[in-house]
């Protein structure tokens, strides 16, 4: 790192702990800049380079997890997260909720209230699987080599959604994936909970052919954001429904296959499965 690089990182690793510490009082991009003796305009594209976000985007992540935090504890009101991170009212939070949680807050403080889950376990080449859907469509979808543990996992996605491990329709559509010709599947739909920016790279995810392969890079690029790499490698780290998002094509520039969610050695298992499943079928 040259001396310029180590100023400049320097400079946004005091404008990170700054926002952290003041998030309560939502600083605005003038006061944050004043804060590091950058202008505005130089300290919002210097941010967005380092952090892969923009300042107002990242105050939004902080005031968001604190409210959620907040929201989990017994008697907080959604006037109470509102007031103690320094926003205007319950209808501030309401929309950074749907902007980055994909759910209004009082939504996520029922944590899936009402909403009805089916679950099962079923075998693929690649493992035990634990599949969940609502009517919607598939909500999660993971490799289970601890079975309780998996289901643990759903479970605190919507801690007070009801459970029925039943196999429906749904289910069964999506696991013919790993059984059926994959240009004769019916549409397979999603029920998914994520922020914008999640369900946009969840979605260019989508559109990566089976047998071929993407990189981080290219994903970034893909949904006009070249300099989010992290925030690019963090929403594919947090893909919930495993296989279906195809997560396992995307691979690090250098052509190494890099870390996966549900380990390399399946990752690579995958990839070198459907590469020969496409290569049979051509």
């Amino acid at each position: 790192m040259n001396p310029q690089e180590t100023i400049n990182f320097n400079r946004i690793a005091e404008a990170i702990d700054y926002l952290t510490q003041n998030f309560k009082t939502q600083p605005t991009l003038e006061e944050v800049a004043q804060k590091i003796h950058l202008s505005p305009f130089h300290f919002q594209r210097l941010f967005s380079d380092w952090a892969g976000v923009s300042p107002k985007k990242f105050l939004q992540f902080l005031t968001v997890e604190y409210a959620k935090n907040r929201l989990k504890e017994k008697g907080t009101t959604l006037f109470d997260a509102a007031f103690e991170t320094g926003l205007s009212g319950t209808g501030r939070l309401h929309d950074l909720f749907i902007g980055i949680e994909g759910m209004t807050p009082g939504e996520y403080k029922n944590g899936g209230a009402a909403l009805a889950i089916n679950y099962s376990y079923a075998e693929s080449p690649f493992g035990t699987i634990l599949v969940a859907s609502t009517q919607k469509g598939i909500c999660h979808m993971a490799f289970a080599d601890d079975e309780q543990k998996a289901l643990h996992e759903l479970q605190q996605d919507f801690p007070n959604a009801s459970y029925k491990q039943v196999v429906d329709r749904i289910q069964q559509n999506a696991l013919y994936l790993f059984t059926h010709d994959w240009s004769q599947l019916y549409q397979i739909k999603l029920h998914l909970k994520g922020t914008a920016f999640q369900l946009k790279v969840w979605e260019t995810l989508l559109k990566i052919p089976a047998g071929a392969l993407s990189t981080y890079k290219t994903i970034a690029e893909q949904i006009n954001n070249p300099n989010a790499l992290r925030a690019v490698g963090s929403a594919i780290g947090q893909n919930p429904v495993a296989f279906i998002i195809p997560c396992h094509r995307v691979i690090q520039s250098a052509g190494t296959f890099g870390n996966y969610h549900w380990g390399p050695v399946r990752k690579t298992a995958m990839i070198g499965w459907e590469a020969a499943k496409v290569s049979t079928v051509v």
